[in-house]
C-alpha cells in the first residue's frame, strides 16, 4: 500500500524543513547543533501537523545518525530495549519518542543513564505543554523548543512541492490546482501541513481528468476533501476579509448578535488562527482601558481554544466574544501609542534628559548622567515632580483618559492630579 503524499515528503535533511525557521533558520538553535554535530536531546511541543516528525526526521538525515521512532504509549520497554542495543554498536541513534508527556516511570528510568551517556540522543514529540505533563526527571535533560503552526505561506511552499515533485510527489500527476483553491488549503487547515498534504492527494486521486487528460482541482473539490466549506471565502477571496471586517466592526458597535453570526462563518471554516488574532486585537484595541479583566480573560479563552481544538474551541470564543461585545469600549491606549509614534515620526524625538540617562557605569557622573535624578520612592506618596519627557516634548500629552468604564475613570482622576501637582 502507498504511504500518504504527508509522509512521503517528510524533508530528508534540515533543509529541506518548511517553516519553524525561529529553530532551523540560518544561525538558529537546531541548525547550529545540526551543522556542529552537537546534538543534545530535545522536546518538540507543539500542534499536531506542524513537523516535529519532520523536524527530527531531518536531523538523522543531517547527521547521518541512525533514527528510529517509538511511541510512549503503545510501545513497550523491550522496544526501548532494542533502540538501546542498537545505540552501543552503532555509536549513535536519534529516538523520536511520540506523545512523551505518556512515558511511564518504568521506560523513564530505562531511558535516562542512556540519555546521560549520549548514546541516545531523544526528540520528544508532544501536543502538551511539557512544562506541564512531562515528569522532571526528563524535562531537565532535554531542551524545550516549541514548533508553532506553519503559515500560509509556508503550506504554500510545502504545497508546490508536492505538486512538482515526481520521486515523492504528485509530480507526474496532470494536476492543474487552482489559484483560490490552493489559497483555501493553505488557510482552512490551519497550519496543519499533514492536513493540507492529505487534503491535496485525496483530491488528486479521487478526481477524473478532463477532456484534455488535466485534473482540474478548483476550490469545490477542495471543499470536499478537507470537509469544510468556504463559507468565509468568495471566489476571489475578499469575503474572508470581509467577514473578519464585519467580525470585528459588530464587536466594536456592541452588537452581540452580529459578531457571534460572523464569528460563526469563520468556525465553520475552520479559521480559528484568524479568530484568535481578531479577538485579541478587538480586546485591547477596541475594549482597553475600559474593562483591563476583559481583555485577561479573551487570552484565557483564547488559549483554551488551542488547547481544545474544534468543535469544543468554539465554547471559550463565543465566552469572549460576548464579554468584548457587552463591555464598556475605550480605544484611548491605541490613541495614545499612535499619538507618541506620530511625533518621534515627525523628528520630534529629543535627547533623552540627563538625569534619566543610564549611570550605571564608572565616570557616567563626570558625564552628568543621572546626576540630578529624583527617586520617588523617597519622596511621600512615592512620586516627586521632575521632568521625564525631552525638553521639545516638554507640553506633550498623548494619553487621553474616557469615561466608559469605572477603571479607566479612575485612571482618569489620577491622571488629572498628577498632571496638577506637576504643574504646581
Amino acid at each position: 500500500m502507498q504511504q500518504p503524499l504527508a509522509y512521503r515528503m517528510r524533508p530528508t535533511n534540515i533543509d529541506e524543513i518548511v517553516g519553524q525557521t525561529h529553530l532551523v533558520g540560518p544561525q538558529k538553535i537546531i541548525r547550529r547543533m545540526v551543522n556542529a554535530k552537537l546534538l543534545s536531546s530535545m522536546i518538540l511541543y507543539g500542534p499536531p501537523g506542524t513537523g516535529k516528525t519532520s523536524i527530527a526526521s531531518a536531523i538523522a538525515g543531517s547527521t547521518q545518525y541512525a533514527f528510529r521512532m517509538l511511541n510512549a504509549a503503545t510501545d513497550s520497554k523491550k522496544d526501548l530495549q532494542i533502540v538501546a542495543e542498537e545505540a552501543k554498536m552503532s555509536g549513535t541513534v536519534i529516538l523520536l519518542l511520540d506523545e512523551i508527556h505518556r512515558l511511564d516511570k518504568t521506560k523513564q528510568d530505562f531511558l535516562l543513564p542512556h540519555l546521560e551517556s549520549g548514546r541516545i540522543i531523544l526528540i520528544g514529540a508532544t501536543t502538551e505543554n511539557p512544562y506541564i505533563s512531562i515528569n522532571p526527571a526528563i524535562r531537565s535533560r532535554a531542551q524545550i523548543f516549541e514548533v508553532k503552526p506553519l503559515a500560509e505561506a509556508d503550506i504554500h511552499v510545502a504545497l508546490q512541492r508536492a505538486l512538482t515533485d515526481k520521486e515523492k510527489g504528485l509530480g507526474d500527476e496532470p494536476v492543474a490546482l487552482s489559484e483560490v483553491a490552493e489559497q483555501y488549503l493553505a488557510r482552512v487547515t490551519n497550519g496543519d501541513l499533514r492536513s493540507a498534504l492529505n487534503a491535496l492527494e485525496l483530491a488528486v486521486r479521487s478526481t477524473p481528468k478532463d477532456a484534455d487528460g488535466v485534473i482540474q482541482i478548483d476550490i469545490d473539490v477542495i471543499e470536499e476533501c478537507v470537509q469544510q466549506k468556504a463559507l468565509t471565502h468568495d471566489k476571489d477571496g475578499d469575503a474572508h476579509y470581509d467577514v473578519i471586517s464585519a467580525f470585528q466592526k459588530s464587536v466594536r458597535g456592541s452588537d452581540v448578535d452580529a459578531a457571534l453570526h460572523y464569528m460563526g462563518r469563520l468556525i465553520e471554516a475552520g479559521d480559528l488562527p484568524s479568530i484568535s488574532r481578531r479577538l485579541m486585537t478587538m480586546a485591547y484595541e477596541d475594549v482597553g482601558l475600559a474593562n483591563p479583566q476583559a481583555c485577561a480573560r479573551t487570552v484565557e479563552a483564547i488559549a483554551a481554544a488551542k488547547q481544545l481544538g474544534f468543535p469544543e474551541a468554539r465554547i471559550p470564543l463565543a465566552v469572549a466574544v460576548i464579554d468584548l461585545c457587552l463591555s464598556p469600549k475605550s480605544n484611548s491606549a491605541i490613541s495614545a501609542i499612535d499619538n507618541a509614534l506620530a511625533d518621534i515620526r515627525a523628528g520630534k524625538a529629543g535627547e533623552v534628559p540627563a538625569h534619566l540617562k543610564d549611570a550605571h557605569y564608572v565616570g557616567a557622573d563626570k558625564l552628568g548622567r543621572g546626576v540630578d535624578y529624583k527617586f520617588p520612592h523617597d519622596y511621600p506618596n512615592d512620586w516627586v515632580a521632575q521632568d521625564y519627557l525631552p525638553t521639545k516634548l516638554a507640553n506633550a500629552h498623548y494619553y487621553e483618559a474616557k469615561e466608559t468604564g469605572k477603571y479607566e475613570q479612575v485612571l482618569k482622576q489620577q491622571l488629572i492630579r498628577l498632571r496638577q501637582a506637576k504643574r504646581s
